[in-house]
């Protein structure tokens, strides 16, 4: 079943945090909607399994860190026009 996990990274937290979980057709709807309003979608579904365990609002697992860290350096580059 497909997944869709957001994650919110405001300047004053800590670490990354999930700020929704969905799955099936609203997974689908999320990341239709995140197209659509120009936000970054990124595939992994190794790390959405992991992150959809999670509950809404918690900061990321330690053990995502390194591949997060990745992701978001990937959309930074992204929206500086980096990345194609």
């Amino acid at each position: 079943m497909k997944k869709a996990v957001v994650l919110a990274y405001p300047d004053d937290a800590d670490a990354p945090y999930i700020s929704a979980i969905a799955q099936g057709r609203l997974a689908d709807r999320v990341i239709a909607i995140a197209r659509e309003n120009g936000v970054p979608v990124v595939q992994d579904d190794a790390l959405a399994n992991v992150l959809a365990v999670q509950r809404v609002g918690a900061l990321i697992p330690g053990e995502t860190y390194e591949v997060l860290a990745k992701v978001f350096a990937f959309i930074a580059k992204m929206e500086r026009g980096d990345v194609v």
